[in-house]
Order: C-alpha cells, then sequence, then structure tokens
C-alpha cells in the first residue's frame, strides 16, 4: 500500500519562538532533540550547545553529528555542576558555561542558523554559571525569525515571562528510584 500524501501546514507569519522547557521530570534535553528532528525535516539550520554535557557519553552526541551539515553541535560543558563524583571546581565549570553562552550569542547572530538549543542553560543559570543579565541579552538579542530553546531545571522567572512557550517536565516514577541504572537510548 502507498503511503498517503501527507499535508504541509504553513504559518502565514514565520515567528521566532523562545521555548522553554524546564522541570524535575526525565526528558527536557529528549523534547529539544525532538525540536531537532523536526527542524531538520523541514530543512532548517540548527545549532546544539550543551552548556553542561560534555564529560561523558551520550547517544545524542553521535547521532547529531549524523545530522551534520543541518545540525552543528558544542559540546561545552564539564558535568553536572556540584553533583557527587564531579570532580571539577565551580571555577572551571563557570569558565565553560561563560565560554557557551559567548558561544551561543556568535552562533544567533551568525544569521547561519534558524534553530538555537541552548541545553541545560536554566541550571547554569541556578548555579551562577551564567548570570541572568547574559540570558536576558540573549533573548532581547535573538533575531525575529529565530528560534530559541532554553532547557534546564529551575528556569528563572524572568526567563519563563519573557518566553512564547514554557513546558514543565514533572517527575511522576523513575527507574533509578527503583534501583535500575540508566540504560543506553533511553536514559543517555
Amino acid at each position: 500500500m502507498a503511503e498517503p500524501a501527507l499535508q504541509l501546514l504553513e504559518p502565514k507569519e514565520q515567528v521566532g519562538l523562545i521555548v522553554v522547557i524546564t522541570g524535575y521530570g526525565k526528558g527536557k534535553t529528549t523534547s529539544a532533540l525532538g525540536m531537532v528532528l523536526r527542524s531538520v525535516g523541514h530543512g532548517l539550520r540548527v545549532c546544539v550547545i550543551q552548556f553542561m554535557k560534555g564529560d561523558m557519553f551520550a547517544g545524542e552526541i553521535k547521532a547529531l553529528k549524523l545530522l551534520a551539515p543541518q545540525v552543528e553541535h558544542h559540546l561545552t560543558g564539564k558535568g553536572f555542576c556540584g553533583i557527587q563524583g564531579n570532580p571539577y571546581p565551580h571555577s572551571e565549570h563557570r569558565a565553560n558555561a561563560q565560554y557557551a553562552i559567548e558561544l551561543a550569542k556568535e552562533k544567533m547572530l551568525s544569521g547561519q542558523y534558524d534553530v538555537l538549543i541552548c541545553d541545560e542553560i536554566n541550571n547554569s543559570l541556578k548555579l551562577k554559571l551564567v548570570d541572568l543579565d547574559q540570558v536576558l541579552d540573549l533573548i532581547n538579542q535573538k533575531p525575529p525569525a529565530m528560534h530559541l530553546v532554553l532547557t534546564g531545571r529551575d528556569a528563572h522567572p524572568e526567563v519563563i515571562e519573557r518566553s512564547n512557550t514554557v513546558s514543565e517536565v514533572t517527575e511522576i516514577k523513575h527507574a533509578y528510584r527503583e534501583g535500575i541504572e540508566p540504560q543506553k537510548g533511553i536514559d543517555y
């Protein structure tokens, strides 16, 4: 049987959205990566900057490389600051996050991308790795047609206020709490 023809929706006006994905449940980065897939399917160019991830392998690292050149991916972090077992001092985490926010601004203003995803930027702000004025500056300088996606726990109220779409991921149950280790393809 042949696949049915799919209807393509076109908005009357192209508006670059600011999307926040926050909360304490699993799936914030995964949701943002779903937007990467949708964007690539529409021929959009995407830049993903991971503010805190970068000290261990996750499946998305390899997958995003497969989507090049439409997707550019930057791991800028040294892991999750303050999490037991992370050996890096706050100053190193802050230096990496400062690099990430400058890189985000550079990529945003380059005119080369339709979507910019700043993964874990909300956590970075909460942990004082980046400053509120830096994040608000990023939001304020966003080109009108670009989509900006900001993920991570503890989204700041001013960031939420300036966003078009905000989703909160809530944990109801998690396998880890049942003693099940993180699983490839699902958790990382």
